[in-house]
């Protein structure tokens, strides 16, 4: 069983010593886990560092949630808890229970924010919710995950499938979300593209991320990506390599050697710089300069 120590939830359980009966990585940073535990225990998750669903598979009746002076009450067989990101939950654990955990982080939840929700990830939230009843997640537990061998390499593709679509009813059917923000329907302001601007043009030959573009602007990621394709026609990426291309036709043209221009432009080798090139220019770098000749 392969190790993924670091999502608070498994780490706290596993330092308790609960049996830990199946667990994997199932990519873009999701994580499975299969607990049994049967004991009578205080367990406080403290500001977890990712988000999870977790579903009792048998047994759970005498688990209760202590949440300030109130107790939750009502777990058993098909229960599901959503509990948020940096939401410290309280719980009083009796007897046995069987459960499956998936840990999402925030980049995965807000990934499936924009691709199912079509929304800006930071005016979507996820409820804390505990012992709630929905068919449609537990029927896609049992049926399209758990029957699987996570670990082996042929059931790979449909766990990570299986968890994908998990990701997405977090995103679709536990979520709040607030009006959409005004701007969010027009362009960036000009001012804010000249700053954009002039931020590539001094940081072309660094790794450039839309979080660093949406920051300088003022805008979040999701809202940034938008407005800047209004405002100029092209998408962010689209943008930041063409100037990293136009920087590189200048330094061949002035005979700087491929490698140092690869360096100067960002690109992560010589052989980066030529697929890129050649998808923008049409030629290779070498072909372009001896054209220049």
């Amino acid at each position: 069983m392969q190790s993924f120590d670091g999502y608070t939830i498994h780490d706290v359980l596993s330092r308790a010593g609960v049996p830990l009966r199946s667990g994997a990585a199932l990519g873009d940073g999701v994580a499975v886990a299969l607990w049994e535990r049967d004991e009578t225990a205080d367990t406080r998750y403290e500001a977890p560092n990712h988000h999870t669903l977790s579903l009792y598979l048998d047994g759970g009746t005498g688990i209760a949630r202590r949440d300030g002076r109130r107790v939750l009450r009502g777990g058993g067989p098909g229960s599901l808890c959503v509990m948020p990101q940096g939401v410290t939950t309280d719980w009083d654990v009796s007897g046995p229970v069987r459960m499956l955990h998936l840990y999402v982080p925030r980049k995965a939840f807000e990934r499936a924010v924009v691709e199912g929700l079509d929304a800006d990830p930071a005016a979507v939230t996820l409820r804390d919710d505990t012992y709630v009843q929905d068919a449609l997640v537990e029927g896609m537990i049992r049926g399209a995950l758990l029957p699987l061998r996570w670990e082996e390499p042929a059931d790979r593709v449909a766990a990570s499938h299986a968890a994908r679509m998990l990701v997405a009813c977090l995103a679709t059917r536990f979520t709040n979300r607030a009006a959409p923000a005004a701007f969010a329907r027009g362009g960036l302001a000009p001012a804010a593209v000249r700053r954009v601007r002039e931020f590539v043009e001094t940081r072309l030959e660094s790794p450039l991320t839309i979080d660093d573009l949406a920051a300088v602007a003022g805008l979040s990621p999701y809202h940034f990506a938008r407005a800047f394709k209004r405002a100029t026609g092209e998408a962010p990426h689209g943008y930041v390599l063409g100037r990293r291309v136009e920087r590189a036709k200048a330094m061949i043209a002035a005979g700087r050697p491929l490698a140092e221009v690869a360096a100067a432009t960002g690109f992560s080798s010589q052989s980066h710089l030529t697929a890129r090139f050649r998808e923008r220019v049409g030629v290779t770098p070498l072909a372009y300069a001896k054209a220049l000749l």
